[in-house]
C-alpha cells in the first residue's frame, strides 16, 4: 500500500475565505429576506432588497478580508525587518536564540547549537521567521486573492436566496427560503470539512445551529416590526 503524506495545510488559507464567504452569502441575505418578507413588505420589493444585501455584502466581505490580509501581511514583514537587524547586530547572541529553541524541544544543547549553526549557515533569517517568530511562506496571506475569493463565494451563496424569490411564490417563500439554506449550509460544511480533511458531520452541524438561528430571530424582528406598525 502506497502511504500518503499529504497534509491539508496549504489549503487554509483560500478555504476560509471561501466558505467564510460563501457561508455568510447564505446567512445575511436569507436572513435579511425572511426578516422583510415576515414584515409583510410587498413581494415585489424582496429581489430588490436582496440584490443589494448581495451587492454590499459582497464589498464589505473583500474590502475587510483585504484590509485583514493586509494588516497580517505588515506586521509580518515589519517582523522580519526586526529581525534581519537582529541578526545584522549580533549574529552569536541570534544563533543561541535559536539553539535555546531546539533544546526547548528537545535536543541536548551540543546538538542544538550544531544544528541552528547550520541553520543559519543557510538561511538565517528563515530559520528566525520559521522557528521563533512562527512566520512562513505557507502562513503569509495574499489579500487581493482574499479578497476576490470572499467576494465571489459570498456572491454565490448571497444568489440562492435570491434565485428562491424568483422562484417561489410570496405564499410558500419563507420556509422555501429556509429550507433551502438550511440545506446549502450543511453542503457546504460538509464539502468544506471534506476539502480541509476535517470532521464533516461536526462542520455541517455548526454552520445549520447558526445559519438556523439567524434566519429564526431575523424572522422574529420581522414578525415584531409588522405588529408594531
Amino acid at each position: 500500500m502506497e502511504y500518503n503524506h499529504e497534509h491539508k495545510a496549504e489549503r487554509i488559507g483560500w478555504i476560509r475565505a471561501v466558505v467564510l464567504g460563501a457561508n455568510d452569502g447564505i446567512v445575511s441575505t436569507a436572513s435579511l429576506v425572511v426578516g422583510i418578507a415576515a414584515s409583510g413588505v410587498a413581494a415585489d420589493h424582496l429581489f430588490l432588497v436582496g440584490l443589494a444585501a448581495l451587492v454590499a455584502g459582497a464589498m464589505s466581505m473583500a474590502a475587510g478580508e483585504y484590509v485583514s490580509v493586509s494588516s497580517q501581511t505588515d506586521i509580518e514583514r515589519a517582523e522580519l525587518a526586526l529581525e534581519q537587524q537582529h541578526l545584522n547586530e549580533n549574529w552569536t547572541a541570534e544563533v543561541h536564540e535559536l539553539a535555546t529553541i531546539y533544546r526547548k524541544r528537545g535536543l541536548d544543547s551540543e546538538l542544538a547549537l550544531t544544528v541552528a549553526k547550520k541553520l543559519m549557515e543557510v538561511d538565517p533569517l528563515g530559520s528566525h521567521a520559521r522557528d521563533e517568530l512562527g512566520i512562513t511562506e505557507l502562513a503569509q496571506g495574499n489579500p487581493l486573492q482574499a479578497a476576490l475569493f470572499s467576494a465571489l463565494s459570498f456572491s454565490a451563496g448571497a444568489a440562492l436566496p435570491l434565485i428562491t424569490v424568483l422562484l417561489f411564490s410570496v405564499e410558500n417563500l419563507i420556509p422555501t427560503i429556509i429550507i433551502i439554506s438550511l440545506g446549502s449550509l450543511v453542503l457546504l460544511g460538509g464539502v468544506s470539512a471534506h476539502v480541509g480533511g476535517a470532521s464533516k458531520t461536526k462542520a455541517a452541524l455548526r454552520v445549520l445551529i447558526w445559519g438556523a438561528l439567524a434566519m429564526l430571530v431575523s424572522m422574529g424582528i420581522g414578525q415584531l416590526f409588522e405588529v408594531t406598525v
